[in-house]
């Protein structure tokens, strides 16, 4: 038996949001997801896949970069990605573990408010 469309969709995480963020951000938080030891990555719930997952979304985003002028690149506006499903997992890392390994207290800031209008995106207003 085949899997419908709408099936296939929710699987691969469903709607798509989009994140603009500085390139330096889209960096430093894909760097920070990369430090996370195993037992962090199992305390949130995740797999070494899950991870792969993610960061594989940064780095589509930073090959956008390729190409930039290096004196334009850290605040160079790049397009982040990534399927609503995972939008609550990057805010639960963004809030329990980035602070741990973030060296700048604004990109910090930058990306939980992105992560955070994301998040409301993918709600419907009920009455």
């Amino acid at each position: 038996m085949s899997r419908g469309p709408i099936r296939r969709w929710r699987e691969r995480g469903g709607r798509t949001v989009r994140l603009v963020l500085p390139f330096d951000d889209i960096m430093e938080f894909a760097l920070a997801l990369l430090s996370v030891r195993p037992a962090e990555l199992e305390a949130l719930g995740w797999t070494f896949a899950d991870r792969k997952r993610l960061l594989d979304h940064f780095l589509a985003a930073g090959k956008v970069a390729q190409g930039t002028a290096p004196d334009l690149l850290p605040r160079l506006p790049v397009e982040l990605a990534i399927p609503q499903r995972d939008v609550e997992r990057l805010q639960r890392f963004a809030r329990r573990e980035l602070p741990k390994a973030a060296s700048n207290a604004a990109m910090l800031d930058r990306v939980l408010a992105a992560l955070d209008v994301a998040s409301h995106r993918g709600r419907v207003p009920r009455d």
